[in-house]
C-alpha cells in the first residue's frame, strides 16, 4: 500500500504515470549524450514534444564529438508540444558494476537538474527513473540514491520546489513509495 502524502517530505511524491502527460513546469529527460532522442523515456519525450524539440537539441553546442551533454550534467530546452513548459535533459551513467563512479554521476543528474530548475524559477519538476532502463542501473539502488539526492538538495537549498518521481510501472512506484516512507520514519525519530 502506498504511503500517504504525509509520509513524504513536503513537495516530494511518486506516481505511476506517463511523464509526457504530466502537468508540471518541467520534466526531466533521461537522455543520451547526443540529446537527439533514443529509446525508452527519451524517445517518448521526443515523440510527444514533436520536431521542435529535436531542432532545439541539435542547436545545443557539442562539447565533444556527438556529445551535447556529458554524463552527470544537464541541459534545458523548451517543452514544445508537451504539457510541461520545459525539458531538462540529463545523461545518467551506464551501470558497470558500481565501481566506476556511477553513484556520484547519477546523484549529479538529480542535483544539476534541480539547480537548473531553480535558476529558471521552475516550481514543479518530474523525474523518470534515470539510468534504470537500457543503462542497467539496479532499480533499488537508483531509487534510494534519487530520493536521497533530491531530499539533500531540497534541504541545502530551502526550496519549495515540487518534485514528482514519475514511475513507468507499479513496481517502480512501489520502490519509490517504500523509500519515501522509510525516509519519513527516519525523520520522525
Amino acid at each position: 500500500m502506498p504511503p500517504s502524502p504525509l509520509d513524504a517530505p513536503p513537495a516530494l511524491r511518486a506516481v505511476e504515470c506517463d511523464i509526457t502527460r504530466l502537468q508540471v513546469d518541467a520534466i526531466v529527460n533521461a537522455a543520451n549524450p547526443s540529446l537527439l532522442g533514443g529509446g525508452g523515456v527519451d524517445g517518448a519525450i521526443h515523440r510527444a514534444a514533436g520536431p521542435g524539440l529535436l531542432a532545439e537539441c541539435r542547436a545545443i553546442a557539442e562539447v565533444g564529438p556527438g556529445i551535447r551533454c556529458p554524463t552527470g550534467e544537464a541541459r534545458m530546452t523548451a517543452g514544445h508540444g508537451l504539457p510541461a513548459r520545459w525539458v531538462v535533459h540529463t545523461v545518467g551513467p551506464v551501470w558497470r558494476g558500481g565501481g566506476r563512479g556511477e553513484a556520484a554521476l547519477l546523484a549529479s543528474c538529480y542535483t544539476r537538474s534541480l539547480a537548473l530548475a531553480q535558476t529558471h524559477g521552475i516550481a514543479s519538476i518530474a523525474f523518470p527513473a534515470i539510468s534504470c532502463g537500457a543503462y542497467g542501473y539496479p532499480p533499488g539502488e537508483a531509487v534510494r540514491l534519487a530520493v536521497a539526492s533530491v531530499i539533500g538538495w531540497q534541504e541545502r537549498n530551502a526550496t519549495a520546489l515540487e518534485v514528482v518521481f514519475a514511475c513507468f510501472d507499479a513496481a517502480m512506484a512501489d520502490r519509490y513509495h517504500a523509500v519515501l516512507a522509510e525516509g519519513a520514519r527516519g525523520r520522525e525519530r
